[in-house]
């Protein structure tokens, strides 16, 4: 009884960072600047004074998450800076020209552009960049900031267990899952990694395919019932038809890919194909609806909608360009070479991301304080050598001005100044609490606890829990890939436990890091950065809260009714 006392109490304290960064970003509204300060010094308090975590591991991890905080401050100002250079340029005009000509309703926009393209670029890139490159790019087409941010994190759903090239799957289960009793185990089943891999892909991709047909209505939905004039749910259901064939258009050629090539291109190709097939098909009206949905007037937004980017900059940039006559083809360029350049440093089958990732050219610092921490950063490799290389490219393209140039710099450094202070409170806060296994009290960290004592409450209701676990890592890492290697080898070895099918614990535990993702604080934050909208962190979270719920309750079920039928053996 005494020992289960002392589970639950640590399980609790283990829960308590995230219970506290809950209450003052959802519960009192606080802006992220102010809540997550204070997160980090009661997560610091937490792993001192309970954990025994000596000060040298926490000063390393704070100081790796420092370096992983530049890498990401590097991305938003790469995404910043290539919305600032394409407003100065008139490509901006050009953009909102072109989607007008495929249809001026803002929910078929959102489905291009943030469910398609923007998948495709998950599936890239990873990294955060789909929000980083969506969410500016809905603002310039003049969706509300608010707005752009809660579709821009939604993205980060369907397509983040195949993001990056499948590193969740090909990285972060690989490795993850890695230890000798594994190896002792795939020996006794008398099958390999890879069969084993390949499995744990297509499963993922059968609960994603099932979960994610429904995420482009979803984001309509969520679009018109908290951005409409009407604030309706049902506004959103009256492209029905279109927005159910977007989300087959993805899932369907996404699927295949799974089941006929591996985890490396489901997210990429889905994209890829879904884009073409319903960008042709909006352009002749096919199952669209006879109304078309925009939002209220400008003037009549809140404030709480609105980013902290210069309007009357912005309108007046807009102004001497539009009536530019830049092809919309020319306008589209920097985006074909960001997704180009993205795709060819991705790829493992070419060298050029090896090349970017050369001891020669990337910052290491080994045993950290004395610790067995590291922090590493492959500054070349990062989204943003591919917006900075774009932004020159860019430049001589358009033929811009040096003046303009200039200005499109410093109205990016005004925006990252803020995003830099939050972050650099966030990230170090998450590397303490998942270091925090290295203490003297001899407990496993914090998300480990919190998901062993889960795992010994529900027993054979797991499969309705692990997928929790996943979205609980990656809530806290802001990372599918940091959620696989945390808790790969964790859901296998209770898989085994309860003599379930380890292959679908795990892609549950790969399926539910990828939904966490849309709660995850720092994503929040960076991708509130790109549009000048910090301080409304929390406002963001209750609402991507709903798509997490959604997607956590359908794994669930497709889980459970999976292993009763027998299907998931």
């Amino acid at each position: 009884m005494l020992s289960l006392l002392y589970e639950l109490l640590y399980a609790l304290l283990a829960a308590s960072p995230i219970l506290l960064a809950g209450l003052l970003l959802v519960g009192l509204r606080l802006s992220a600047k102010v809540a997550m300060p204070l997160v980090y010094l009661a997560t610091v308090a937490l792993a001192f004074f309970v954990w025994g975590v000596s000060a040298p591991t926490i000063a390393a991890s704070t100081v790796q998450g420092g370096l992983i905080t530049c890498d990401l401050l590097l991305i938003i100002f790469g995404a910043i800076l290539l919305l600032k250079t394409l407003e100065q340029s008139g490509a901006v005009q050009a953009l909102r020209h072109s989607f007008d000509a495929i249809s001026g309703d803002r929910r078929v926009q959102l489905i291009i552009v943030a469910w398609l393209f923007g998948s495709f670029i998950e599936g890239a890139s990873g990294f955060g960049t789909p929000a980083a490159i969506a969410a500016p790019l809905l603002v310039a087409l003049r969706f509300p900031p608010a707005c752009a941010v809660m579709l821009g994190m939604m993205i980060q759903s369907t397509a983040v267990t195949f993001g990056a090239v499948g590193t969740p799957i090909v990285i972060g289960v690989a490795n993850g899952i890695e230890n000798e009793a594994f190896t002792a185990w795939l020996a006794k089943q008398a099958t390999t990694k890879s069969e084993y891999l390949q499995a744990v892909t297509l499963r993922a991709a059968s609960f994603h395919a099932c979960c994610g047909l429904l995420m482009p209505t979803l984001m309509v939905m969520m679009m018109t019932r908290f951005f409409g004039q009407r604030k309706s749910w049902t506004e959103g259901l009256s492209i029905l038809p279109f927005s159910l064939f977007a989300g087959a258009a993805f899932v369907i050629p996404y699927w295949l890919t799974a089941r006929f090539l591996g985890a490396e291109f489901p997210s990429l190709l889905g994209g890829m194909v879904g884009l073409a097939i319903v960008v042709f098909s909006a352009r002749r009206g096919w199952l669209l609806p006879k109304d078309s949905w925009r939002f209220a007037d400008e003037t009549d937004w809140p404030d709480d909608w609105r980013g902290r980017f210069d309007r009357m900059e912005k309108d007046t940039a807009d102004a001497e360009h539009s009536t530019s006559s830049m092809p919309i083809a020319l306008a589209w360029t920097p985006y074909a070479l960001v997704a180009v350049l993205l795709l060819l440093t991705r790829l493992r089958q070419l060298p050029f991301g090896g090349w970017l990732k050369d001891p020669r050219v990337t910052v290491e610092i080994s045993q950290l304080f004395g610790t067995s921490i590291s922090a590493k950063s492959s500054p070349l490799y990062l989204p943003a050598s591919v917006f900075f290389v774009v932004v020159g490219l860019t430049f001589f393209l358009h033929r811009m001005s040096a003046g303009a140039l200039r200005k499109a710099v410093a109205d990016s450094c005004r925006v990252l100044l803020a995003a830099g202070f939050v972050l650099v409170f966030t990230v170090p806060m998450v590397r303490v609490y998942i270091n925090s296994g290295d203490g003297s009290a001899g407990l496993d960290s914090m998300p480990v606890e919190l998901a062993r004592f889960a795992a010994d409450s529900v027993g054979a209701a797991w499969p309705a829990v692990a997928g929790m676990v996943g979205a609980l890592g990656a809530f806290v890492a802001g990372s599918n890939t940091v959620s696989n290697l945390m808790f790969s080898a964790f859901q296998h070895s209770v898989a085994q436990k309860l003599a379930i099918s380890s292959t679908t614990v795990v892609a549950l535990q790969a399926v539910g890091a990828a939904a966490g993702n849309m709660i995850a604080i720092h994503n929040v934050v960076a991708a509130s950065a790109t549009v000048g909208l910090l301080g409304q962190e929390g406002a963001t979270l209750r609402k991507t809260a709903l798509p997490t719920l959604y997607y956590l309750a359908g794994l669930a079920l497709l889980a459970f009714a999976g292993l009763a039928l027998g299907l998931l053996q």
